[in-house]
């Protein structure tokens, strides 16, 4: 049994006899009636009721019939699927984010590459920076997209792509006092209590965010410690204390925060991208390059 058997078999059944079905597929009737005898004698039984004009379905044929006409669409979407991998326009992308990224890098990216491969099924899944290349290495994601302050560990197995450099950036509650001032010194985090973030002893970022204010001369009083940057933003947002974040999230964000560049403070941390070694997809590759592109379009970044 084979797939021309199949297709010959159900084009005869839908143009209702063997001439019309060779004329549509544009075969000889004898090519029509030898492969529909070889499928019947394969299966050990006849597919149409021959002393009746025109040929009805047997039993066996009213069987076979929807299911072959399954198994042909199936073949098609095979052929269509797999020459659409083979031309990086159909697939699946798994896609790693740090939290952070929602806020203005993602979303236009996604947006951009949606419209170009409609036909590309993205799978977002949030994770943070430090446990991205565990995910790569497992296949549940194809990309990470990461932020890093300052040095960081580069597995072996890995490709790091720096997306962006994004200057750090005071958030800090809309009705408290510094709030009016177009910018602030680092110093000022000595006076207001410090939302810390992200609480999770895998990552290294919030510790390096104090140890950065201490190198300048500052050592802000941590206050509260978030999981994720939504809280921390949050808990600003209630002037439980302020906080610093990377200035791209700047846009769409909340209403009850404000965000203040800090004269001072001049290191930054880099949104990269992260993906597995000699595993560069046509796919992959076009979603690097909305992000290059979407990174450096946005406001507020080096």
């Amino acid at each position: 049994m084979n797939l021309r058997q199949l297709r010959y078999f159900c084009e005869t059944v839908d143009a209702g006899g063997g001439n019309l079905a060779a004329q549509k597929l544009f075969v000889a009737p004898t090519a029509i009636s030898t492969q529909i005898g070889l499928l019947e004698q394969h299966l050990g039984g006849e597919l149409f009721n021959r002393s009746t004009r025109p040929m009805k379905l047997t039993a066996l044929g009213e069987f076979f019939y929807p299911r072959a006409k399954e198994l042909l669409a199936q073949a098609r979407r095979l052929n269509d699927e797999s020459c659409g991998v083979a031309a990086g326009t159909w697939g699946w992308l798994g896609v790693g984010f740090a939290r952070s990224a929602l806020f203005s890098l993602l979303p236009n990216t996604i947006r951009n590459f949606r419209v170009a491969y409609k036909d590309v099924h993205l799978d977002l899944i949030e994770v943070l920076s430090e446990y991205q290349a565990d995910q790569l290495r497992q296949q549940r994601i194809d990309i990470g997209i990461s932020r890093f302050f300052g040095d960081f560990e580069r597995a072996q197995d890995m490709s790091y792509k720096v997306i962006l450099e994004d200057p750090f950036i005071a958030a800090i509650s809309i009705q408290h006092p510094l709030a009016k001032k177009k910018e602030i010194s680092i110093s000022e985090f000595n006076t207001i209590p410090f939302i810390l973030y992200p609480k999770d002893s895998g990552s290294p970022f919030g510790q390096k965010m104090l140890n950065s204010l201490k190198r300048n001369g500052t050592s802000p009083i941590v206050a509260y410690e978030a999981i994720e940057l939504h809280t921390a933003l949050a808990l600003v947002g209630a002037g439980l204390g302020a906080t610093i974040v990377g200035s791209s999230i700047i846009e769409n964000n909340r209403q009850d925060v404000v965000f203040i560049p800090i004269s001072d403070l001049n290191e930054v941390s880099s949104i990269v991208a992260v993906t597995r070694k000699k595993d560069q997809t046509k796919i992959l590759g076009v979603f690097m390059d909305q992000l290059l592109s979407e990174g450096q379009s946005l406001p507020f970044t080096k």
